[in-house]
């Protein structure tokens, strides 16, 4: 089963479920597209180094390849890695009427997308923290690759998919703090609409250099609704248009600013990707409706640059 199939018939109720759904259905893709030059076989074994150790070669897969693995364990990883996801009340637009992943709103999606790599860096054996932010550090684990860890961190994302939030933030000020919870190199994926009621641009990016201190790999996923955020598609009808985050609204016809909105917010997101050459981030925009492929192969090409 694809992502594009999982995307019109999986109902939201087992999350964990779901997150590995969504990989499986991202290998068999790669298994049928040209996208070559990465391992999608996850193997539980590296090559034994002469020297090292014996206890722990796999004698079984000795007898049937006559060359010698070490198993790996939970605690043995290859890299670190830590999810940040903004749970302010503009990455839960749009409202969702039925649960269902075709239907995910921002939050829901980063979630989804969120466990998702949880999943595949089980797979390696990587291990991963996850830090959970608004109006406040809401959550913070540190990077761990144990079956008990990745459960927790599943538990805290999960409830993203079914609650609201109605409050703002000022992400700049939460990325310090989580800078200085990672100490060591890390691979760092950002989940964030990048929208803030008060922009202070200049601090969210510095706030963006903080986490490359210690040789960090900085991934940012612009996260958006296409449909609307970009591309302002509203029925011409009588609308009001309402700050989730401060409560400000405009009551206007769609059609009436839709090109100098959809010109507005190119310039904008244009913007963002300099910023982020310019400081060395990689920038991913991630449209909520358009699947999951970009963020997880995301992580496989920052996989062998790191590695």
């Amino acid at each position: 089963m694809t992502i594009d199939q999982l995307k019109n018939t999986e109902p939201l109720d087992n999350f964990e479920l779901l997150a590995n759904q969504v990989v499986e259905g991202f290998i068999t893709g790669m298994h049928q597209s040209p996208f070559h030059g990465f391992s999608v076989e996850f193997a539980e074994h590296r090559l034994y180094n002469t020297g090292e150790s014996t206890r722990h070669i796999d004698w079984k897969l000795f007898a049937k390849t006559d060359k010698l693995y070490v198993k790996r364990y939970d605690e043995e990883t290859n890299l670190r890695c830590h999810i940040i996801v903004d749970n302010s009340a503009s990455m839960h637009y749009p409202a969702s009427k039925n649960k269902s992943l075709d239907s995910l709103n921002k939050i829901g999606f980063s979630a989804v997308a969120a466990a998702s790599l949880m999943n595949l860096l089980k797979k390696q054996r990587d291990a991963v923290g996850l830090s959970i932010y608004s109006d406040s550090y809401e959550y913070y684990a540190p990077e761990k690759g144990s079956g008990r860890h990745h459960r927790r961190l599943l538990s805290y994302l999960e409830p993203l998919l079914h609650k609201t939030s109605e409050s703002g933030t000022e992400t700049y000020t939460f990325l310090h703090q989580i800078a200085e919870n990672i100490h060591k190199r890390s691979l760092i994926f950002l989940f964030t609409d990048m929208w803030q009621a008060n922009r202070k641009e200049e601090e969210l990016f510095e706030a963006l250099r903080h986490l490359k201190f210690n040789k960090h790999e900085v991934v940012l996923f612009h996260t958006y609704d296409g449909e609307t955020e970009q591309n302002f598609d509203f029925d011409n009808q009588p609308k009001r248009f309402v700050d989730v985050e401060t409560g400000e609204h405009i009551n206007l016809y769609a059609d009436n600013v839709k090109a100098q909105y959809q010109e507005a917010v190119e310039k904008y997101f244009h913007h963002i990707h300099l910023k982020c050459m310019q400081y060395k981030i990689d920038y991913v925009p991630v449209d909520i409706n358009q699947g999951f492929y970009s963020v997880l192969s995301a992580y496989l090409v920052r996989r062998k640059r790191l590695l």
